[in-house]
């Protein structure tokens, strides 16, 4: 057994895919299906179920999986240490503020505390940023609402937390003076929104969940930069949005929250890595984002 053919092993397990892996790994098919096979012989145990367009790991193909990629971690720390480029790691990460607060911080130093010497890059991207870093090379971890997830090609997925849609307002809104807003209240309300430039998926999203409750959006002020510029044309307008529940971590004073009943459909953050080739240190920092935020959770059910 050699590297090589854990890496082609991981390749396939990550794209779920022959083909897929193949193409990335710029090998024919057949020859990747081979190097699998032997791997699988010299073990004496399946490693994949095989389907017309996708295969699955068997329960030992699991176990190999995390065992593999712990290996090929271990091996990369080893050569980036011979050449003397350990020093210079850097983590680069992609993300939104209201998707990762209360989660962000206590990650940042458990990683930090693990890996001093890696370097993390924190960018905080709208959705359409995102996906031009990505297409450009230029992130090793993306985290954005499950809506994004189509625009961003060649990354696989897993669900970092669900976070509530909450109605932002002035204090001086007629709907802030209710401790929960019906969502049907928003009839012929005029509300702000994030531009499709950078929110692409932004107002689409609103119209699906309010559409079983019989209202159609109406936006007066669109902003694309972001919920910083947005806060200030709601205090001066006396406005209301439709934000997830994240934002109360940086939301001014002058300006309240109000979830909605009956509650509107969560919204799923999901984190990303590229499918070939990952950055080790990604991955662990998803990790530990993964964990905080199930510690979150807990915290606020308690």
């Amino acid at each position: 057994m050699e590297l090589r053919h854990l890496r082609y092993f991981s390749a396939v397990a990550a794209h779920g895919s022959f083909s897929r892996a193949a193409s990335n790994l710029h090998l024919t098919q057949p020859a990747l299906s081979r190097q699998v096979k032997d791997l699988e012989e010299e073990l004496g145990v399946p490693l994949f179920v095989r389907g017309s367009n996708a295969v699955s790991l068997t329960e030992a193909g699991e176990v190999f999986y995390e065992e593999a990629r712990d290996l090929l971690a271990r091996a990369d720390q080893a050569v980036q240490r011979v050449r003397g480029e350990a020093k210079s790691e850097v983590l680069r990460v992609g993300y939104g503020p209201t998707l990762t607060a209360g989660i962000l911080p206590q990650a940042l130093e458990r990683f930090q505390a693990m890996v001093p010497r890696v370097r993390i890059e924190l960018e905080d991207l709208s959705p359409r940023e995102a996906s031009e870093k990505v297409a450009a090379g230029q992130l090793d971890l993306v985290i954005v609402p499950d809506s994004a997830e189509a625009a961003i090609k060649g990354f696989l997925w897993s669900e970092l937390r669900r976070m509530s849609l909450v109605l932002v307002l002035s204090h001086e809104h007629p709907l802030a003076k209710l401790a929960k807003v019906n969502p049907k209240r928003l009839a012929g309300t005029p509300l702000h929104g994030l531009g499709r430039a950078n929110f692409p998926d932004y107002v689409p999203r609103l119209r699906a969940v309010l559409k079983p409750f019989g209202v159609t959006p109406e936006f007066t002020v669109m902003v694309n930069d972001g919920v910083t510029t947005m806060f200030a044309g709601l205090e001066a307008g006396k406005g209301a949005t439709i934000l997830a529940d994240g934002v109360l971590s940086v939301l001014p004073r002058s300006l309240v929250m109000r979830p909605f009943a009956p509650a509107l459909p969560e919204v799923v953050i999901l984190s990303g890595l590229p499918a070939a080739r990952p950055n080790i240190h990604a991955e662990l920092f998803a990790k530990l984002l993964r964990e905080e935020a199930v510690l979150a959770k807990s915290r606020l059910k308690a």
